[in-house]
């Protein structure tokens, strides 16, 4: 019986409070927005070339040292990144590597391949 006294108190306190149906005036609707989101921003060649030299770092695990190369594509970019593959004492007698990486518009990593591989003090040119 108490319990009954009880249900009774708290539908009684819902009565006296404001109604749960009707939302406030002011306040913000919970449905997602019907307009699609804003695009995003296109990356400038900068940020393309910054972001395929990281992701090549990730997957390989080897030093950029610089982007040799950048252009546009139908689907995105392909950057020329140098890398650093066997560190050597003295330095100019390090292994260097070229890369392709090719990115999407977004700047994410589609592939990459390694094309050349040279000791830093290598003057010959690669033609």
């Amino acid at each position: 019986m108490a319990e009954n006294r009880r249900t009774t108190k708290s539908s009684t306190s819902t009565e006296k409070g404001a109604s749960k149906e009707a939302p406030a005036k002011n306040a913000p609707s919970k449905r997602a927005p019907s307009a699609s989101p804003p695009p995003r921003k296109k990356m400038t060649a900068g940020e393309v070339a910054t972001a395929a030299g990281r992701q090549l770092l990730e997957l390989t695990g080897r030093d950029a040292e610089g982007v040799t190369g950048l252009e546009k594509t139908d689907d995105g970019w392909r950057v020329q990144v140098e890398v650093v593959e066997i560190r050597r004492i003295p330095n100019t007698t390090d292994m260097l590597a070229l890369y392709d990486v090719e990115v999407d518009d977004d700047g994410d990593l589609v592939g990459y391949r390694r094309v050349h591989r040279y000791s830093r003090g290598d003057s010959s040119s690669r033609e």
